[in-house]
């Protein structure tokens, strides 16, 4: 967890503290809030500690029973100002993965330039159906998530029109690893390869590769996109973070043009491509 995130949760339950201290009635113990709807006491010493994220109800809540309800509009702010940058797969996948497709369709919508770094995987805006649908499925199982497979492929597969809108551009980069990884049945791996091989010819995609054999000057970590130059969506196992601050955009930036470095592109990336075909299917 992020050092601002964490401040920023600690800061919230500082001011969840003083509305339980300074409540019209009288101040209030942690034991006697709790009680008022069935909470353990440990949790109201979690949210006052910046232990534990409140939910929009635990706020609601502790406004009322503090007797400070016009505070939680005030609360509701803070929570979403820190929760904007950090956003956990456990709240996101909550309906499913669908409204978070739904998300990244509205930040695609907005932005004009997109540069692009994945080392596990095939980029999303470069996904097949087939190979969609495996990797919602396989995130479902891991994230414990609602199982909306089909809505989640639809609403990725959209993204996809703003490969033919000339007014964007796409600078990708990929490492070969990605290439190789059967996080679907080889048929639908397959089919994605040559998916990626005709990106390469689309007016709005610079698609690079970074060989297994290239040289490195960074290790190939963790997936991000840039907005714009402007905002960075980087991807955990917990959570993605949307970054907005110049300085770690601008690190970001610089992570980007080093990987950039070692990729190749055009017939030297269609040779990559070609060699995982021939590694998954000798025949071809």
């Amino acid at each position: 967890m992020s050092t601002d995130y964490q401040q920023a949760r600690e800061a919230l339950g500082v001011r969840l503290r003083e509305l339980r201290l300074s409540a019209p009635g009288g101040r209030l113990t942690g034991q006697q809030l709790a009680e008022a709807y069935g909470w353990n006491k440990s949790k109201v010493s979690r949210l006052e500690n910046g232990r534990q994220t409140p939910t929009t109800d635990d706020l609601r809540k502790w406004a009322d029973v503090t007797g400070h309800p016009e505070a939680y509009d005030e609360l509701l702010a803070r929570l979403r100002g820190f929760e904007s940058h950090i956003r956990s797969w456990r709240r996101q996948l909550a309906s499913g993965h669908k409204p978070v497709q739904d998300t990244h369709l509205g930040a695609h919508v907005d932005a004009s330039v997109f540069r692009g770094w994945e080392s596990s995987m095939i980029f999303g805006v470069l996904q097949t159906p087939d190979y969609a649908r495996s990797i919602f499925t396989r995130y479902a199982e891991l994230q414990r998530s609602p199982r909306d497979t089909e809505e989640a492929v639809r609403s990725r597969i959209r993204r996809q029109e703003a490969l033919y809108d000339s007014s964007k551009r796409f600078h990708l980069i990929l490492w070969e690893a990605a290439l190789h990884a059967l996080i679907c049945p080889p048929s639908v791996l397959m089919a994605q390869l040559d998916r990626l091989s005709g990106a390469i010819g689309l007016d709005t995609v610079e698609l690079g590769i970074i060989p297994l054999s290239a040289s490195l000057k960074i290790p190939p970590a963790t997936t991000f996109w840039i907005y714009d130059d402007r905002q960075v969506i980087v991807e955990n196992w917990h959570a993605e973070l949307w970054i907005d601050d110049s300085d770690s955009v601008a690190t970001y930036l610089r992570t980007w043009r080093t990987l950039h470095e070692s990729a190749v592109y055009g017939a030297d990336a269609h040779n990559v491509i070609n060699s995982a075909r021939r590694a998954l299917n000798p025949n071809t």
